[in-house]
């Protein structure tokens, strides 16, 4: 067999076309004029009769520009087969090449496949992507040839598919040019054309061959767009007969039923990294793993990974028993008793599974972050904390003393590894079943890792560990959020091609067919606070475009100096904050006031976190209290904040309008501040944010399969909508945080298609807390917001709920995924009494305990078939 390969690509000067053949290279291509490349190559009988290949283009300083997406799949024939193919760009339709889609949603398993080419000479197979065609649907070829039907729709030639997303069909070489188009057929029977002109193929400008596939535009499907539901619940939250307290990736597979039962196509959860550090109640929040490949032992079905001696296993189901009664997630108990039991099994029948091939080949293929993962965990538990600093000789991360170490401790090493093995298998049966009953399941990628992890020990180069990570001020938190991870190193991590990051993108692939950018805003810029801060408030953002004084007094006429970087502190604040506290205050904690009547903070009180140390050592109550409060609201009381990488640049704090220093301007000094303070953050830093963004989302999102969709909620910078739209990103709609600027709530029916809207997330109350919250509010959104007429009732009623989940199905975007409360909300007698317990977290208290879980079990869910039919009910009228 030989194949020869044409491909109409316009090069500029100095740039060489390969085609790059799995198992037998790259293929350089010659320039036969008018942008034709071609080349030809025998195919050895070792690859059968199908090839994988893509294209590329090798620049003349050696750098390379591959195709988007995956690599074609072609079938050969006997003798010469030419391809006719047409570069791959991002497509207008990308997130239908997802995975979601093709493992899922418009899965072919066990249709009729595209497999082979008549052993007869002089064939032409016209092959064309179809990326939103549906199993149930038909496509075909029909044109003004016998072969395909002389236009009669009915006769036309069905294609095959070929691939995740492409179709085909083989015909005799015709023998002169012909016209035609695609039609699709629906399960009922009922043809539509393709829009647009007729599709022309002349078999003179073909090469000659054997057998020809020519790749043709890709089809536009003319029927609407799909649109899908699903349900969103943290794997913790879970609640099964079967479970040890805590829901784990078992329980995924009942979860996936009801969905499927339900018509909706997705399950969304909160991140599963591990995330233990001290084994305790604080370890329970998801977005600070200690690793961003490792699972978390928690999710662990401890007796699917083996059974213990008869009387061991009824004492340890008793005590799981007893935990999977409670209300709410006993994070410490379940952790504990799974982690006994593990224990205990590891050391009966461990050396089983250490032995079996499963666990070799898993060992093998993930050591470059297992090993070091196993070798933190040791140390952690020897030193008994995850700060590396406290660590000694091991404190910097050395690949000869991990070696040396793991050797030494090899049972404890490989313990952890044994853990490693038994989670990744249980997820992956989970993530099969889920797919089984044509459900995706959608994983969380957080914008940040813990600064005691895994990553920041092998990798501290790639990120800023003297900063912390957060957000600035919202209505949910008017200080900001501190969110305590490093910042990252980007041009660091760009040295490698962002390797750390595609990496990781690639072990959530293994699991996961779409994705939630966590806080995707990150990426065009971070939010960065400080070490020494605790509020958000301090923070800046990075990278950005800071003002030197020269620029601010020739733009604006702002007169800037140095004061403005420091505390203000006069007599008056010091009486409005403190009171009768003043004196006490001043003396204990300020300097003596300056000729201007400005105090400064004495040193060891001058930063959040000295102020924090101090005050820990008394009770936070009355005075103390007050004090401590005060004095934080001090060291925030600034109107610039000096830029931490370039000397004499500074940035307008955050909501600075509302400081003392503000106040103390006059009043044209105000106005200007205004001036710059809104040039600053709404258009200052747009290009070069929209330029960052652009370098690194594309190679990462690129770097999978997985449908991308982002958490885009908060202080939205105008280029970020653009690059969403170019990158087919997935944005969130959530109605009570409207993107629109002046609205009070978002308009589900002008949501965009490429989009996932839903009720709530997991940093707000559900629907019916958020209804009984602020009833003037709950007044305007039933008027405004639901077009109802009439007094709005005091609860958020079941009528009220299935009006509001309906208006999210009917709403344009792709996926409408919801919170379970709220699919829970619309029947009163499934739901749970008191809807302030189902927040799972409030954003404003870091120390928020993640234990909310379902009040019934996933059986007793599955069991409602009213409910179920109820929602499938609702979602099949939406259209979805």
């Amino acid at each position: 067999m030989e194949a020869l390969f044409r491909i109409d690509y316009h090069t500029s000067w100095g740039e060489q076309l390969y085609v790059d053949i799995e198992r037998i290279g790259r293929l350089p291509l010659s320039h036969t004029g008018n942008g034709i490349w071609e080349g030809r190559t025998p195919i050895p009988d070792s690859n059968g009769a199908e090839i994988c290949y893509h294209y590329l283009v090798v620049n003349s300083d050696g750098t390379e520009r591959h195709e988007w997406g995956a690599a074609r799949h072609r079938v050969c024939g006997t003798g010469v087969t030419a391809f006719a193919d047409r570069w791959h760009d991002r497509p207008e339709a990308a997130p239908f090449y997802s995975s979601a889609f093709t493992r899922c949603f418009f899965s072919h398993k066990g249709g009729k496949q595209f497999s082979s080419l008549p052993e007869s000479a002089q064939t032409l197979t016209i092959i064309l992507e179809a990326p939103q065609t549906e199993p149930r649907h038909t496509l075909s070829l029909c044109g003004d040839i016998p072969a395909l039907g002389n236009w009669n729709p009915e006769k036309g030639k069905d294609m095959e598919v070929a691939g995740a997303t492409a179709y085909a069909a083989t015909i005799a070489m015709p023998s002169e040019g012909i016209r035609f188009k695609v039609t699709v057929r629906d399960a009922s029977g009922k043809i539509t054309w393709e829009s647009g002109a007729d599709r022309c193929l002349i078999p003179a400008e073909l090469p000659a061959a054997d057998h020809v596939v020519a790749e043709a535009a890709p089809f536009k499907s003319p029927l609407p767009l799909w649109r899908g539901a699903g349900v969103a619940i943290p794997v913790f939250s879970l609640r099964s007969d079967n479970d040890w307290g805590i829901g784990d990736f078992a329980d995924l597979c009942i979860m996936a039923d009801w969905a499927a039962s339900t018509g909706q196509q997705i399950v969304q959860i909160l991140p599963i990294n591990d995330t233990t550090m001290t084994g305790t109640w604080t370890d329970s929040y998801p977005y600070n793993s200690i690793s961003t490949f490792a699972l978390h032992p928690i999710y662990l079905r401890p007796d699917k990974a083996g059974l213990l001696p008869e009387e061991e296993m009824k004492s340890f189901r008793e005590e799981a028993r007893r935990l999977n009664m409670l209300p709410t997630v006993d994070y410490e108990g379940a952790f504990r008793l799974k982690s006994r039991y593990m224990r205990r099994l590891y050391s009966l029948k461990g050396s089983e599974t250490l032995e079996s091939d499963g666990y070799q080949r898993f060992v093998e293929r993930n050591k470059d972050w297992l090993v070091p993962y196993a070798a933190f965990c040791l140390l952690r538990d020897r030193f008994n904390t995850s700060d590396m600093s406290d660590w000694g000789e091991y404190a910097v991360y050395d690949a000869g003393k991990v070696a040396e170490l793991t050797k030494n401790s090899k049972s404890e090493a490989d313990y952890w590894m044994y853990i490693q093995y038994h989670l990744d298998r249980q997820l992956h049966e989970a993530v099969d079943y889920c797919h089984s009953a044509g459900v995706a399941l959608k994983g969380d990628i957080p914008i940040g890792i813990s600064r005691t992890s895994v990553d920041a020990w092998l990798y501290p180069e790639l990120f800023n560990l003297l900063t912390s990570a957060g957000a600035p001020p919202d209505d949910f938190a008017i200080l900001g959020q501190n969110w305590g991870f490093p910042t990252y190193n980007w041009e660091r991590m760009s040295l490698d091609g962002f390797a750390w990051w595609k990496a990781r993108f690639r072990k959530m692939a293994e699991y996961f067919d779409a994705y939630r950018i966590d806080h995707v805003l990150g990426f065009f810029r971070i939010w960065q606070i400080p070490l020494d801060a605790i509020h958000g408030l301090l923070g800046v953002f990075y990278p950005a475009l800071p003002y030197t004084p020269e620029e601010l007094e020739r733009d604006f006429g702002f007169q800037f100096d140095q004061s403005m970087t420091r505390p203000y502190i006069t007599d008056s604040v010091l009486t409005e904050l403190f009171g009768e506290l003043k004196a006490t205050v001043a003396y204990e904690y300020l300097t003596l006031p300056d000729e201007h009547g400005r105090y400064n903070l004495k040193p060891g009180f001058q930063t959040q976190r000295e102020i924090a140390a101090h005050f820990s050592r008394m009770a936070a109550e009355g005075e103390s209290n007050r004090m401590f409060n005060g004095l934080m609201t001090l060291t925030d009381d600034v109107l610039f904040i000096a830029d931490p990488y370039k000397t004499g640049h500074f940035h307008p704090r955050i909501t600075g309008t509302h400081t003392y220093a503000f106040k103390n301007l006059t009043d044209e000094q105000q106005n200007r501040f205004r001036q710059l303070y809104e040039h600053f953050y709404y258009r200052r830093n747009d290009n070069f944010w929209r330029e960052k963004a652009m370098w690194k989302l594309p190679p990462l999102i690129d770097s999978t399969s997985m449908l991308c969709c982002a958490e885009d909620l908060g202080m939205i910078p105008a280029c970020v909508p653009s690059v969403m739209d170019r990158l087919e990103i997935l944005s969130l709609k959530v109605q009570r945080m409207p993107s629109e600027f002046g609205r009070e709530f978002g308009h589900t029916y002008d949501y965009p298609y490429y989009s996932v809207c839903t009720t709530s997330t997991h940093d707000m109350g559900g629907i019916r807390q958020w209804w009984e919250e602020n009833k003037e509010r709950t007044a305007r959104y039933f008027t405004f917001g639901l077009r109802l007429g009439g007094e709005a009732p005091y609860y958020a009623e079941p009528w009220i709920c299935d009006r509001i989940v309906a208006d999210h199905l009917a709403s344009p975007s792709m996926l409408c995924i919801l919170p379970l409360q709220d699919w829970l909300s619309v029947d009163g007698n499934v739901r749970r009494q008191d809807p302030r317990e189902e927040q799972i977290n409030d954003p404003a208290n870091p120390a928020n305990n993640w234990n909310y879980r379902m009040h019934l079990t996933l059986e007793e869910l599955c069991g409602k078939r009213g409910l179920s039919a109820r929602i499938r009910k609702m979602i099949a009228a939406s259209g979805r």
